[in-house]
């Protein structure tokens, strides 16, 4: 099944999608919008473009378990797609996902400018390769 998975952010959102066989996580494209609504309508429009079956929102749980103001507007976010969506919309925390993917910029020394463009799509495809991870070694998961 082909999943699309979202690192919402108020400015850019990241958009990751996996292969249909749930091995591959892939940096999609960035959506550079503030509204809201706008912007779970082009998260929509990119599910149907490439066809995915699924959509997992990064959900930033703080380090203490709480859930913040920022964790609040991700399920907002999650249930505007169930709206606009026919399709499963699930939550998985997205926790140390961009300090991952900086990681990953400095290792292939990508900076400045070219990091901000690509940054939001490669925590993105952190989060799904971990989403991905979970499903595999729970396979009752796939149920759903």
């Amino acid at each position: 099944m082909k999943i699309l998975c979202v690192d919402y952010g108020d400015a850019r959102t990241g958009l990751a999608i996996s292969d249909a066989d749930e091995i591959l996580a892939s940096p999609l494209e960035t959506i550079y919008m503030h509204d809201f609504d706008r912007c779970a309508e082009m998260i929509a429009e990119a599910a149907v473009k490439y066809k995915a079956e699924m959509v997992v929102v990064g959900d930033p749980i703080n380090m203490n378990n709480t859930r913040g103001e920022r964790s609040r507007k991700c399920h907002a976010l999650a249930d505007k797609l169930r709206e606009l969506l026919e399709l499963p919309v699930t939550m998985w925390d997205e926790r140390s996902s961009t300090v991952t993917a900086i990681g990953y910029m400095n290792e292939i020394n990508k900076r400045g400018k070219k990091r901000k463009a690509v940054l939001d799509q490669a925590a993105a495809a952190v989060i799904l390769s971990s989403y991905l991870d979970y499903r595999r070694l729970h396979p009752e998961t796939k149920e759903t």
